[in-house]
């Protein structure tokens, strides 16, 4: 559709706040806020989120900077004990005129390790723009959208626009390791009528995504001299847990082939659940009969296999019974079981594809010269918690460079980055009204 007059003049000035857009993302970027392993002490979150929220003041926004209490335990969505002390959340409500339906307007601050400082061809938290694109980490996943999120709603301000709906600006911790930071913020009110998170979809509109099961799994042996003649384990001899443990890596094969195989496991624009060995461990010494083996797995499933209570419980009542039953053909694992434990469920999620956010989201994008087409995410994103816990229907729309994130030289297109700036106030603009 054409731009109106206010529009255009809005977009118009976006443009005109390059320079002042880049200068944003290289500040976040700067501040390490590395995603963490649960115990690590906090890093830079707490200054990143004391920045945003100044700036957030200065529009006149109403802003909640807090630290969730801990998620204690027992929880399946989240980590025990996961302690939030010195990194915040920031929610920040700025108010509308009249009435008009609110939106929220999404991003997570924690990147992750950006590795080997050598594989970068420059300091990773140190923003560098070469040949049209910015490089860092973060730039795309997502400090990039943050930002321009944010000067998005500076524009409108300076332009002069009131929005009718109120605007909710919520930036979150731990979307990278657990999706608790999410959860934290809809646990202490975050809402709206509709939410756009800043993922780097290149113009795209996501509106659904895998969930995730995490069990790890660990294979019992005996330990004996390795380099000994050991007799039959009935008889006290040593069994090698690492070649047991083949029979589980076999078994994860058969149980994925099946969920391929079947109809329910389709879907439009998603790959079907997957299991993935990630991670392996077992052994105590060279020449040692190792006594045990644990092997991690990634569990992606999809919206369609959400059981009735609304979590992933029945995929890993599924994945569990199969896979021990495969164990129980050896007669050493049938009477010396496989031992499980199981880290958080992070639950799949998807709108309506014809839900108005999201013919009104690529629209903006499509004025601006920038098409793009109702897709999902193979993996997760905090959209799927705010829709599904926060009766918040929320896609992901963002720039360009998704395929260099959690990579080394992560990069993102400035151009993309400021017609997304312009697209994040055209969608206030059009779903809040004026």
């Amino acid at each position: 559709m054409p731009l109106s007059a206010v529009e255009e003049r809005v977009v118009e000035q976006v443009r005109e706040a390059r320079d002042e857009l880049v200068a944003l993302v290289a500040e976040l970027v700067a501040f390490d806020t590395t995603a963490r392993v649960p115990g690590e002490p906090p890093r830079d979150e707490a200054r990143l989120q004391a920045s945003l929220a100044a700036r957030l003041r200065e529009l006149g926004a109403e802003v909640d900077l807090w630290e969730p209490e801990p998620t204690g335990t027992g929880n399946r969505f989240v980590p025990d004990d996961l302690d939030f002390k010195g990194r915040p959340q920031l929610a920040a409500r700025l108010a509308g005129s009249d009435g008009g339906r609110s939106l929220l307007l999404n991003g997570h601050i924690d990147v992750v390790t950006p590795g080997s400082r050598s594989a970068w061809s420059n300091d990773p938290f140190t923003v560098v723009e070469r040949d049209g694109h910015l490089w860092g980490r973060g730039v795309n996943d997502m400090k990039g959208g943050l930002a321009a999120l944010l000067v998005a709603l500076e524009v409108l301000q300076r332009a002069g626009v009131r929005l009718r709906g109120d605007v909710v600006y919520c930036a979150n911790t731990d979307e990278e390791s657990s999706g608790a930071g999410s959860l934290a913020c809809i646990e202490h009110g975050v809402r709206a009528d509709g939410g756009i998170c800043a993922e780097g979809t290149g113009f795209d509109a996501w509106i659904c995504c895998r969930g995730t099961l995490m069990p790890v799994i660990t294979v019992p042996g005996r330990a004996g001299h390795a380099e000994i003649a050991q007799p039959g384990w009935r008889d006290g001899g040593a069994v090698n847990a690492i070649e047991k443990s083949r029979l589980v890596l076999e078994a994860f094969e058969g149980l994925r082939a099946e969920w391929r195989g079947r109809p329910s496991a389709e879907h439009w624009c998603l790959s079907p659940g997957d299991i993935v060995p990630t991670l392996i461990e077992g052994g105590e010494w060279e020449v040692t009969y190792p006594a045990s083996c644990s092997i991690t797995c990634d569990i992606m499933y999809l919206p369609a296999q959400i059981g009735g209570e609304g979590t992933g419980a029945a995929v890993q009542d599924e994945v569990r019974r199969f896979i021990d039953a495969a164990a129980a053909a050896d007669d050493w694992l049938a009477e010396h079981p496989l031992q499980w434990s199981w880290t958080e469920d992070i639950v799949p999620a998807e709108i309506a594809a014809d839900h108005p956010l999201v013919a009104l989201v690529l629209g903006a994008g499509a004025d601006l010269d920038r098409p793009g087409r109702v897709w999902g995410l193979a993996s997760w994103h905090d959209a799927a918690h705010y829709t599904r816990v926060g009766d918040t229907p929320t896609l992901s729309f963002g720039p360009d460079g998704f395929g260099s994130a959690h990579a080394p030289d992560e990069h993102v297109s400035v151009g993309a980055l400021v017609d997304c700036c312009a697209a994040y106030a055209l969608a206030a603009m059009r779903w809040c009204g004026t």
